[in-house]
Formats: C-alpha cells, structure tokens, sequence
C-alpha cells in the first residue's frame, strides 16, 4: 500500500512513499553503513594511546598531544568532503555516493593499521597518519547528511524520527563493537603485544567491514523524493548556489551549525575520547585502558537503548520538546557526573558515564533529524552537510586537542564538565529559533 504526501509550497513535486517493508529495508542498510563508517573513524579515539606510542614515538601527554592533532585534522577536513560530496549529492543522487564514502574510509583505516612505527620511519609516521586522516574526514564530511538524508527521504511523515534514529544507533554500536574488540584484543594479547603490533588489528578490519557495507549500499533504490524531482526534472543545476543565494537557507544553515554545539561533547567526548580521558588524565586515579573501555561500553549500550525511545517521543509530542529536554538535562547532570567520573572508582565512574549518555540521548535521537527536515530535497544533502561539518569543526573536532592542552594547562580534569555545560546553553538558546517540524512533509523545493 502506497501513500502520497507533497508539501503545500511543492504541490508539482508529489512523491509515492514505499510501503513499511521497503523503509525496513532502507533503514536497516543505512544503519549498517553507518556502523561501518563510524566504526572507521571512531577506532582512531578508541586507540589513540596506541597510536601515540607507535606513530608519535611517546605515550606522554606531548606525543597524544600531536596525535590529538589527527581529529582536528580530519574535521578540518570535513567541510571540504561537505561541498563536494553534498554537492555531488544533490546534484546526482544519494545512493552511489554513499556508497563510495564507504570505500573512501575503509581503505583510510585499514591504511592507517599499516604504517610502519615511528622508529622504523621516522617523522613519515605521523605524516601518513595525518594525510589518511585527511581522507576519513573527507569521507565523514559527506556522510551523515547523506545517510540520514537517505533514510529520512524514504521515511513515512509520522515516523520519521524513529526511522532515522537508527543511523545514530548505528554510530554508537560501532563505538561499542569497537572498545569490545579493542578489549577483547588487550585481554588476550596482554597490554605489551597491544602496544606491538595488536593495536593494527582493528584497523585492518576495515577491509571486510567496508566491503559488506559496500555491497549493501549498492543494492538499494535512490530515494523517491530524489527521483521524484529528476522525474520532474527539477533537480538543482547548482545546489551550493541555491543554498548561498537563499536567505531562507542560509537561516538553516546558521541554526545547522549551532544546534548541534551539544553534540561535540556528547559524542566525541563521552564516547570516542571517554577511554582516553579516563586513562591519561585523571592522576593518581587513572584507570587501566581495559578498565576504560569497559566504563565506555556500559555508557554506550544506555544510549543505543535509549535513542530508539527519545525519537518515538519525539514523533508523539515533537522535536523541540525532546531537545529542549536533552540539552536541560545535560547542562544539570555534567558537573556532578564528572565529579564521580574522576573519582577513579569504577562502580561510580560507570554511574556518572550512563547518566550522561541517558541525558544525552535525546539530542542524539532528535538533532539530525531536525537538520534534514529544515532544508528541501534540492538542496538538502549541500546545506546540511555544510552546516553540519562547520559545527563539528567549532565544537567537535578540536574536542580532544582542547581537552588535552586545557587539563594539562589547568590540572583541572573537570574541563570537560564545563564544556558540556557551555556547548548546552549554546543549543538550548538555538532551540528558541527553531520551529517544529514533528509529522510533517519534506519540502522539495
């Protein structure tokens, strides 16, 4: 059974929606190419210790200082992936694009799980690792907008949210599939073989990751409101320019880079850079890398519970309400639950991490959902993706770059406490520009 939505100000541009087996489909492929792309860049933060040692040639705070420098790197990255893949994009379809970003970014990490040592090759080390971080950063730079873009154009109205929350999903289930492995690998291999050569392992899975990822993505449909508007042939013939001469999207474009200022902290604090923060930079109290990812995994599967339910909430009583709640929470919970974090107590360390990822689910349930349904179909892989990166640069990318120069500059280890706060506030006064977007068509045009 197929149903017809158009938006009011669209009314040539009619799309057909596939019936529920077919969204299943598409939202279980884009969830698995999620996982896969971000089980590639996220391993960088889950090893970066490693990476110190082995590329850098030291594990003190200098040598993860200059390897802090491969996130900032790679989401300066971004942007450049944002225009042209976003571009590209919009301007002949999602589907085979997708696709490519995959093979972009496996073959990135699997290069990267291959560079000789820093003692074998000198400075060329940390030089390849930076220019392969390049390439992933270009790769993600054209990722999330694509995906979600993807499934959120297949998605029914009313339960769009729901069916999109499930690309972030996927994000986080490659987070935890990845500290599992990486501690699977530190149980059995013990921390000095780690050090060796164990830590390639879970770069080099890439290779296989990327090709069942690949595959997947090749096999399905372009979206029907892509098709909808070649049919029409009304197809952007330059959506960066359609995006930058619009005032309405440049409007978007502004709220896309400051709405999201939560999701730097969220995610590439407590996730990606939590094992790194919990054994390098909590003194005295610094936990063992096992006993880090072991903290991270317990935070991880709180918010992969919780994702699926903050986005159904939100397609019941709205977007705004969901963030408005999230970035609340977060501003409230961040101190106190970094205080029993750097405890260095276990049992609390893990309290601490599941609130925040709790607290932090609604917004990693509702936000890219928000962003894909502000802009239409012409221009919407272009401005999101634009957008979004921008926001990541400013607030997420230089994350652990910042948090490294700033507690060692401090000896405070509470400095990622208050950037979740600030980052809050910024998206909590970025909601009052919002207008609710819960149930109703995209636009086309």
């Amino acid at each position: 059974m197929t149903t017809t939505s158009a938006r009011l100000d669209a009314p040539e541009s009619t799309v057909v929606d596939p019936d529920r087996k077919v969204v299943r489909k598409v939202t279980v492929a884009g969830t698995i190419g999620s996982f896969v792309e971000w089980y590639d860049y996220g391993i960088y933060g889950l090893l970066v210790t490693y990476l110190a040692i082995n590329i850098m040639g030291e594990a003190e705070a200098g040598g993860l200082f200059l390897t802090n420098v491969g996130f900032l790197v790679s989401f300066i990255a971004r942007p450049f992936g944002s225009v042209i893949c976003g571009y590209l994009g919009d301007r002949l379809g999602r589907k085979t694009l997708l696709a490519t970003l995959l093979v972009l970014i496996s073959g990135a990490t699997a290069a990267i799980g291959l560079i000789p040592s820093h003692a074998a090759i000198g400075v060329a080390a940390p030089i390849l690792l930076v220019l392969l971080r390049v390439l992933q950063g270009f790769s993600a730079g054209g990722e999330v907008a694509g995906a979600m873009s993807f499934v959120g154009e297949y998605a029914p109205d009313a339960r769009r949210n729901f069916a999109m929350s499930f690309i972030a999903v996927g994000s986080f289930v490659a987070l935890m599939f990845g500290s599992a492995f990486s501690a699977i690998l530190i149980t059995t291999l013990g921390d000095d073989t780690m050090t060796s050569w164990g830590w390639r392992v879970p770069f080099l899975l890439a290779v296989p990751l990327g090709y069942i990822g690949f595959y997947i993505r090749r096999r399905l449909e372009e979206t029907p409101h892509f098709v909808a508007l070649r049919e029409k042939n009304t197809v952007a013939r330059n959506p960066l320019k359609a995006a930058f001469t619009s005032k309405r999207h440049l409007t978007a474009i502004a709220l896309t880079i400051f709405l999201p200022a939560l999701n730097g902290p969220g995610y590439y604090l407590l996730f990606v850079y939590m094992p790194t923060y919990l054994k390098t930079s909590l003194g005295d109290h610094n936990f063992s890398m096992l006993t880090a990812l072991t903290v991270t995994a317990f935070s991880l599967v709180a918010i992969v519970v919780c994702i699926p339910l903050m986005a159904r909430l939100s397609d019941r009583i709205g977007r705004k309400p969901v963030l408005l709640i999230s970035s609340v929470a977060m501003a409230v919970v961040s101190y106190p639950m970094f205080l029993l974090i750097t405890t260095g107590n276990f049992g609390l360390a893990v309290i601490g991490t599941v609130v925040l990822a709790v607290a932090f689910s609604g917004h990693a349930a509702v936000v890219h959902t928000v962003l894909a349904e502000m802009f239409p179909t012409t221009v919407r892989y272009s401005a999101y993706s634009i957008g979004f990166s921008v926001s990541t640069i400013i607030f997420g990318g230089s994350a652990p770059l910042v948090m490294t120069a700033l507690i060692k500059a401090t000896g405070s280890n509470l400095i990622p406490a208050f950037a979740s706060i600030i980052t809050a506030v910024i998206t909590l006064a970025t909601i009052a520009f919002l207008r609710e977007t819960k149930g109703q068509p995209l636009a086309a045009f």
